[in-house]
């Protein structure tokens, strides 16, 4: 199961929205702390809508508490100071997809140890980032395409007719 680490999230509407896209794609969320909110806000929920509750997520009190839980870990860090594209790295069914504060990004203590997995996802130099829920789509979505969408639903039906046979 692909995972998503939100490393200090401050936004409760973003958390909500990549816990939307969480259950979306069958990926387990993981909260490092501290977080600018309540799990319990409205604003959270509001973003996730009605999927909160079928959201598969874990909290930890700091990033040594998360390496601890899940030691071996394959962790890819989104930082905009990363040397590759996030389409140039092989991502494993199983790896785990971290991004930071969206004040701030993921410490550069953290980043040292992960030089050669970590990933940005390239934009104009006027930009300093993109939204993170926006960035955490992309790059799930990524690894989801180079693991085939396993388990996916990859055909759509129409709800009332139907499309013509091909």
């Amino acid at each position: 199961m692909l995972n998503v680490v939100l490393h200090e999230p401050e936004i409760p509407a973003n958390t909500g929205n990549i816990g939307r896209t969480c259950v979306a794609t069958g990926t387990r969320l993981h909260l490092i702390r501290p977080l600018g909110f309540s799990l319990d806000e409205k604003n959270l929920r509001r973003a996730g809508l009605d999927y909160w509750k079928h959201l598969e997520v874990a909290v930890y009190e700091n990033f040594a508490d998360f390496l601890i839980k899940n030691p071996g870990a394959k962790i890819y860090m989104a930082s905009t100071k990363g040397h590759y594209l996030y389409t140039e790295v092989s991502y494993e069914p199983d790896c785990y997809l971290m991004f930071g504060r969206e004040s701030a990004g993921i410490p550069e203590e953290i980043l040292l140890d992960y030089e050669d997995t970590t990933v940005r996802i390239p934009m104009n130099p006027q930009i300093r980032s993109l939204n993170l829920s926006n960035s955490a789509a992309i790059l799930v979505y990524e690894a989801l395409r180079q693991n085939g969408f396993a388990g996916m639903q990859r055909k759509g039906e129409l709800h009332r007719l139907h499309w013509r046979e091909m």
